[in-house]
């Protein structure tokens, strides 16, 4: 069965970091894309970075520059390093999986699988 456990959210001031962690169990592809979506209040889902089976990353126009992705314990956990967090961040952020391989498209696509979401708020 397919798990995906997030952890690591919390409330941050403005310009204070977070790191964000998905445990992952159960891989339905051969080949697929693993990543960060986040909702706002109001808002659509969003894509927020993603890494690709050949370790391609893609970013967010908002976030490149503050959120790092990267993934350890030989794939299994992924990583969103969230640095400078604005207010704008703040949205449930969700672990997913895209069976498509390419980064581009999975930033931009609709994922296949999500975790159950971590909350971040970032406020004064």
């Amino acid at each position: 069965q397919v798990r995906l456990v997030e952890s690591g959210g919390g409330s941050v001031q403005p310009g204070g970091s977070l790191r964000l962690s998905c445990d992952l169990s159960g891989y339905p592809y051969d080949s697929m894309c693993m990543g960060w979506f986040r909702q706002a209040p109001g808002m659509e889902r969003e894509g927020v970075a993603i890494v690709d089976r050949d370790g391609q990353k893609r970013y967010r126009d908002s976030v490149k520059g503050r959120f790092t992705i990267s993934q350890e314990n030989a794939k299994n956990t992924l990583i969103l390093q969230m640095n400078n967090l604005k207010p704008e961040d703040t949205a449930m952020y969700y672990c997913i999986i895209d069976r498509r391989r390419i980064a581009t498209y999975c930033l931009l696509g609709t994922p296949d699988i999500w975790g159950q979401g971590t909350m971040v708020n970032v406020s004064s």
